[in-house]
């Protein structure tokens, strides 16, 4: 089975993804941040860099797609390829720090891929508000995060939202972050894991 976790920066998806994959011993796929060649220049000057990070995002994440069909065990995937597209490339093009041609040569590349990616099972979403977003980066402490715009956070937000609510890809498990806390309690994150192995029984009884 191959499950994804979405969610806005800052909202917990890798440190859901892992906690999730010890405790139901799944692989856990994740996210290319420390390694990204593009991250640190994009944070410097979006407009310049957005094309490039997208792109190398994008191939990124078509390839971890790639080789979860390939495995037998259940995956658990830090971030989705739709959201690659159908929300931080938006973003970009609607906010100019990305032109339109090159969204548009982004985008038809992002559907030609679509048609060899297999949608997750299970799509985990994390549902955060601004001043959660905003703790949470500045207690992980990245520096190329340190001067994200707040409006930036803000219009992702809203495009995620928009998204979850039309999403038809699969199964859904939102889950709203304004009062659980996975990380220092327990019984949240077990109220999580219930809900996933709820959402788990679904599918398996629909198939």
């Amino acid at each position: 089975m191959y499950i994804a976790v979405a969610g806005n920066i800052g909202s917990g998806k890798t440190t859901l993804t892992k906690l999730l994959a010890e405790h139901f011993q799944w692989a856990p796929e994740f996210e290319s941040v420390n390694d990204n060649p593009y991250l640190k220049d994009f944070y410097g000057d979006m407009e310049r860099w957005s094309f490039h990070l997208q792109v190398y995002f994008l191939n990124s994440r078509f390839n971890q797609i790639r080789k979860i069909t390939q495995r037998d065990s259940t995956v658990i995937q830090d971030r989705s390829i739709y959201e690659d597209a159908y929300i931080f490339a938006k973003n970009l093009v609607d906010s100019s720090m990305m032109n339109r041609r090159d969204f548009e040569n982004y985008y038809a590349l992002f559907e030609s891929m679509l048609d060899y990616v297999q949608p997750p099972k299970l799509l985990i979403y994390l549902d955060a508000e601004i001043p959660r977003l905003v703790q949470n980066i500045k207690s992980r402490g990245r520096d190329f995060e340190k001067n994200i715009p707040i409006n930036y956070l803000i219009n992702l937000n809203d495009l995620y939202r928009k998204w979850i609510n039309g999403y038809n890809h699969g199964n859904l498990l939102r889950i709203n972050m304004k009062s659980i806390d996975f990380v220092n309690n327990k019984a949240d994150f077990y109220k999580i894991v219930e809900q996933v192995e709820a959402k788990i029984s679904e599918e398996s009884s629909s198939v």
